[in-house]
This record gives structure tokens, C-alpha cells and sequence, in this order.
């Protein structure tokens, strides 16, 4: 498994292709059985950001599960991506042969709301789209 918040994956990745550790960065990503992206959506993506994206769903696709967090719906993510091609490519990848849970509920953040109103830390959560692995059994 490995997380990685997407604002600071795409910092990461940027530095890393300056100081070396870019190979082994991207190894991990693709290679790992579970891939979280926590907080998509936040930006737009760079030119950068999009070729790297499209490569790691390529290399994840069939291979391994990717879990991604977003305060946004999937109807959205396209305007995320800002190129209708690798939008479309990405996105593809992504949402096909995937589980979507529309989540709904208080913020767990907000001072107001006591600990017996919530139900987990995934309650603040607007969409999460998990794929599966290519070992995942379908019921």
C-alpha cells in the first residue's frame, strides 16, 4: 500500500526527476497492490502532471488497486485533467472496472458537530472511486 496526498505526489514527482529518485518513485506507485490519492481535484493538472498521471493509471491498470479521495464528483474530474484527450484516456482507466461510493454527510472537521454524530473519518468524503486489482474477485 501507499498513500500519497495529490497536491504533494505531483510536488514529489517534480523534484524527484531533479535529484534522481524518479525511477524508484514511479516504481512504487505503479508497482504497489493498493495506490491511495487522497484530496484529487484541489488544482488543475500541468502538462507535467497529466503525462505523468496517464502513465501511472496505464502502468496500475489491471495490476493493482488505485483508491481515489475527492471532494468532487467524477462528472468533474475532467475539468481536473484540462485536456480533453488525456481526460478522457485517464479517465478511462480509472472509472472503468471500478467501484464509485458517493458519500455523504457532516464534515468532521466542523467544531459544532459532537463524536456520536459521525460515522468514520471517511464521512466528509464527496466521492471515492476505488478500482480493482486484477486479482479482485467480482461477486
Amino acid at each position: 500500500m501507499h498513500y500519497a496526498r495529490v497536491p504533494r505526489l505531483f510536488a514529489d514527482l517534480e523534484l524527484a526527476h531533479g535529484d534522481g529518485r524518479f525511477a524508484r518513485l514511479f516504481r512504487t506507485l505503479t508497482r504497489t497492490d493498493l495506490l491511495i490519492l487522497d484530496d484529487w481535484g484541489p488544482d488543475r493538472l500541468s502538462a507535467n502532471q497529466r503525462r505523468e498521471l496517464m502513465e501511472i493509471v496505464e502502468d496500475r491498470y489491471g495490476a493493482g488497486s488505485t483508491l481515489i479521495t475527492s471532494q468532487l464528483p467524477v462528472e468533474a474530474w475532467h475539468d481536473v485533467i484540462d485536456e480533453p484527450t488525456f481526460a478522457d484516456a485517464i479517465l478511462d482507466r480509472l472509472v472503468h472496472n471500478a467501484y464509485r461510493l458517493a458519500l455523504d454527510g457532516p464534515s468532521m472537521r466542523d467544531p459544532k458537530m459532537s463524536k456520536s454524530d459521525t460515522t468514520g473519518p471517511v464521512a466528509e468524503m464527496a466521492d471515492a472511486t476505488a478500482t480493482k486489482s486484477a486479482k479482485a474477485v467480482k461477486k
